[in-house]
């Protein structure tokens, strides 16, 4: 049975995420290595069921997850003029023993033809939410794209309460009319 929704993580890769991180040239102990972010925190990244992708990074003390669903919007899309729009919705979770407030974000938004878009910005819609230990947030965007298949990774800047200033990095997830990839 195929699945318009279920991640295809080698179509992801192959459309041009990072091209460092092809399958093909990278053991397990690789995408780990891979996934190092400042003085020693790492994450990994995990495909879910139905295109919900999650990743995890870990310090004992700044630990977050987040997971991202996304759609496509036919009724705001014009395939005649290459617009092509999606939504998706980020759940962060504070699974640390600190609190921590979201500063900024940091997008990199790439289509099938390998234009990249940056965006940075205070917050996320509008909001610096601050997360206590289990507390989470959850918010809706969207991105529109010149090509019916992209995708999006970034991280968002965090500072715990302590003053310590981290990445926190969102896995890249893909966005995809239905129908082109399974």
């Amino acid at each position: 049975m195929r699945c318009d929704r279920c991640v295809d993580v080698d179509a992801i890769i192959a459309a041009g995420i990072d091209p460092a991180l092809r399958p093909e040239t990278l053991s397990p102990a690789r995408v780990r290595e891979t996934g190092r972010a400042g003085a020693g925190r790492f994450f990994e990244l995990e495909a879910r069921a139905f295109g919900i992708i999650r990743r995890q990074w870990s310090k004992p003390s700044t630990r977050f997850a987040s997971t991202c669903d996304t759609s496509y919007l036919e009724d705001q899309s014009d395939p005649q003029e290459r617009r092509y729009v999606f939504s998706y919705t980020i759940t962060i979770r504070n699974e640390g023993s600190v609190p921590a407030r979201l500063l900024t974000r940091h997008w990199i938004i790439t289509d099938s033809n390998g234009k990249v878009q940056e965006v940075r910005g205070e917050g996320v819609v509008g909001e610096q939410p601050y997360l206590k230990p289990g507390q989470g947030f959850r918010y809706s965007s969207g991105a529109v794209l010149e090509t019916p298949v992209g995708a999006m990774q970034g991280s968002y800047q965090m500072v715990a309460d302590d003053g310590e200033q981290f990445d926190a990095p969102i896995a890249a997830f893909r966005l995809a009319m239905p129908g082109l990839l399974h």
